[in-house]
């Protein structure tokens, strides 16, 4: 059974969750969000589409690697 991310939460919220995706993100290039201080002030208001787009990484991959680790993401 797959888990479902509604990616319009913070990632804050989604980390809280599911704290596995820290290691996805952190595969995907999010290297800070390893940093439990960025997730607890950043982390509250940033979703994974805007840092996708600080960070010029494709939505498209960040499906991918998503979908490889047994997740399905909702809310676009």
């Amino acid at each position: 059974m797959r888990k479902k991310i509604n990616i319009t939460k913070s990632v804050y919220e989604i980390c809280k969750d599911y704290p596995d995706v820290i290691e996805i993100m952190k595969n995907l290039g999010f290297e800070s969000i390893t940093n439990p201080g960025m997730i607890n002030t950043a982390g509250r208001f940033m979703t994974i589409p805007k840092g996708a787009s600080m960070k010029n990484i494709s939505m498209d991959k960040i499906r991918e690697e998503f979908a490889k680790n047994g997740y399905e993401i909702s809310g676009e």
